[in-house]
């Protein structure tokens, strides 16, 4: 994939781009979270790339949303989707879900869309997610106990590039890996010309380790599953309770993930584990092995009565012997049981094997002497042995899991990203669920307008279940009145909601509805107070070019009579309206000004009404569905009619009669 061939990416983002890892896939897959790893690109940014890959894939140049109102709304919508989503990878995959006039992107949504909705929201597997999170790149690792060896140039570039983790070093002969194996425990090398070379020390003849990367550095698969361990393990359960089917088997790949620490070492090796306790206890054990010989020596010295001749004193004192010679003759047996006693209390205190036991033993010398002190040079040969088979131990544990966990690489990513996905639908399945939506169906050719049954709008403060379920129909171009707060600013709201998640390919809040699919949506909210002469010039050429052309537009306007005065806004408005019953264009223009502006106009002029039916305790009852091809009364008049229920006076009927002329 041509990254500089996706909409809105340069040259910059392209080379920012090319450091993410498989970018082509994530690109493909609506990562956002895997594109926002790239370097300077944020999680938004990263979010309009994947969109811009959709639009690309699709052929979609569409721009459905051409005002701020209907943006607004969008933006509304997607944080009501986005709230119902656990994990911030679920959120940010959101975002790429975006309202479009192309058949082809809104079917594959739908078809998502479909499939989330039968989805049952299960608190568990909720709690569960909050624990995924998308796979992070391999922790930098740096190994120094091994190195690879080669003589050639070429060989050793390709080293570097393949396995950045080791050191690489060139050599030439035996002599010079026979060096390299004093500095390192282990030497790989990667020319045949070593082989049947026998130098001391761990040294293997591999040429093909470069292409074997999980047993040449398994810390790289290691550092890989350790760093995303409890994302993994957290997508474990999730499979488990949502009982979604796996691409491996959960039980092996939890085992091998229990043996693997935070820190890629490997964990419940019991032989491991005695080999390094023993190379960190080993000088506190010899210290106390010490002390076990001399208390046991300095009480057999203070128990025993020892007799010297005269004699014997004067040959020991000619030969300047001491208190050595002293125990040689008179306490050899009691210091041979006090080494003893040291030699067994180092083996048992550091488990030391056969091995390792022997070379334990010559650290305290037969040579009687007081007070007692062991070999340093044999306490260091010992301390170099359990070293070395620790290394040995823990680089074969590190190959074994390695190996063991490298399988599950592939199967690991498809493990997460089913789970991360599993979000995205639930968060859709919620939406659904909490705002009774249903799939819409779109019609064919250019059939126009919008039938809506059952819809109750999810931009609404009060509970949803509290919300009165509004019917509404409108093709071509309609005027709709009603009293105040009787609810239609909140229509034009619901139609505009309705049109962007149907487009958006997402369930919409309504038992009931039926669209065209629309090439742009164009919602004008009211205007706070009058404008001045060139904002208003501004807005009449705004809806000037409206009306000028374009097939298949959705126009909401919300009292746009109050940009000046109400004489002069009628037969702007009325004119406006004439020229879009000239286009492919439907529209629903919120005025109350419609008896006003219906007689304005040279053409007929549909009229719906959200009618109130009466005032109880002060408070109007509304219809909030429109009624079609109905003139709705005002709130002044339903108080004027009520005034000459209650009291009868004549100017009341005369008032009344203004109202119906």
């Amino acid at each position: 994939m041509e990254f500089e061939s996706i909409p809105g990416v340069g040259a910059k983002t392209a080379s920012a781009l090319a450091e993410v890892e498989d970018a082509e896939r994530a690109l493909r897959e609506g990562d956002v979270a895997r594109l926002a790893s790239a370097p300077g690109i944020s999680q938004g940014r990263a979010a309009r790339i994947a969109r811009g890959v959709i639009r690309h894939e699709h052929g979609d140049s569409s721009r459905l949303l051409r005002t701020d109102r209907a943006r607004e709304i969008h933006g509304e919508l997607l944080t009501l989707l986005q709230e119902r989503a656990v994990t911030s990878y679920g959120k940010r995959r959101l975002e790429t879900f975006y309202p479009s006039g192309t058949p082809s992107r809104i079917e594959e949504v739908q078809a998502f869309s479909r499939g989330a909705a039968e989805r049952e929201p299960d608190p568990d597997v909720r709690e569960a997610l909050s624990g995924v999170a998308p796979l992070s790149a391999s922790r930098e690792v740096r190994v120094r106990d091994r190195c690879l060896v080669t003589s050639d140039a070429e060989t050793l570039a390709e080293a570097r590039e393949a396995m950045p983790e080791l050191a690489v070093e060139v050599c030439e002969d035996a002599r010079g890996l026979a060096e390299l194996a004093r500095g390192y425990s282990t030497v790989i090398a990667l020319d045949e010309a070593f082989t049947g070379v026998e130098i001391e020390g761990d040294v293997q003849v591999r040429p093909d380790a470069l292409t074997k990367p999980a047993e040449t550095v398994p810390e790289r698969t290691l550092s890989f599953f350790a760093a995303n361990r409890e994302s993994i393990r957290a997508a474990i359960v999730v499979h488990r309770v949502a009982d979604m089917d796996s691409p491996c088997d959960l039980d092996s790949l939890d085992d091998a993930l229990s043996r693997l620490g935070p820190d890629g070492e490997v964990h419940d090796d019991a032989e491991l584990d005695r080999l390094s306790r023993a190379v960190s206890d080993l000088d506190a054990s010899v210290h106390t092995a010490e002390s076990v010989a001399n208390d046991s020596l300095r009480t057999a010295i203070e128990e025993r009565d020892v007799t010297i001749e005269g004699t014997d004193l004067l040959s020991l004192a000619e030969r300047g012997a001491g208190i050595d010679s002293l125990l040689s003759r008179e306490l050899a047996d009691e210091y041979d049981a006090a080494v003893e006693a040291a030699r067994e209390h180092l083996t048992d205190a550091l488990a030391l094997d056969s091995g390792e036991s022997e070379i334990a033993r010559n650290g305290f010398p037969e040579e009687p002497t007081f007070p007692v002190e062991h070999d340093e040079n044999v306490v260091s040969r010992l301390r170099e042995e359990l070293v070395a088979t620790k290394e040995r131990r823990a680089v074969r544990g590190k190959r074994e899991l390695a190996a063991e966990l490298a399988e599950f690489r592939e199967p690991t990513e498809a493990l997460v990203r089913a789970a991360l996905d599993l979000d995205v639908e639930l968060a859709i399945a919620r939406f659904s669920r909490d705002f009774g939506c249903t799939m819409p169906a779109f019609a064919e050719g250019n059939e126009a307008g919008i039938e809506i049954e059952g819809g109750r709008s999810p931009l609404l403060s009060e509970p949803f279940d509290e919300i009165e379920p509004v019917d509404y129909s409108v093709a071509g171009v309609t005027l709709l009145s009603g009293v105040n707060s009787g609810g239609k600013t909140s229509t034009l709201d619901l139609v505009c909601a309705v049109v962007i998640l149907a487009q958006m390919g997402l369930p919409v809040p309504a038992d009931h509805v039926r669209l065209r699919r629309f090439s742009e949506v164009h919602y004008h909210a009211k205007t706070q107070g009058t404008l001045d002469a060139g904002a208003f010039e501004g807005t009449v050429r705004e809806f000037a070019d409206l009306a000028s052309g374009g097939e298949g537009r959705l126009v909401l306007v919300d009292e746009l009579e109050s940009i000046t005065e109400p004489g002069a806004s009628a037969k702007i408005i009325a004119g406006i309206l004439e020229a879009l019953t000239e286009t492919d264009t439907t529209a629903v223009f919120v005025s109350h000004l419609a008896r006003e502006i219906r007689a304005a106009a040279d053409c007929e002029l549909r009229v719906d009404g959200i009618e109130a039916v009466g005032l109880e305790d002060g408070e109007l009852v509304v219809n909030r569905s429109p009624v079609r091809n109905h003139l709705a009364r005002s709130t002044p008049e339903l108080i004027v009619e009520k005034l000459a229920g209650e009291e009868g006076a004549a100017i009341y009927d005369r008032l009344l009669e203004k109202f119906e002329s």
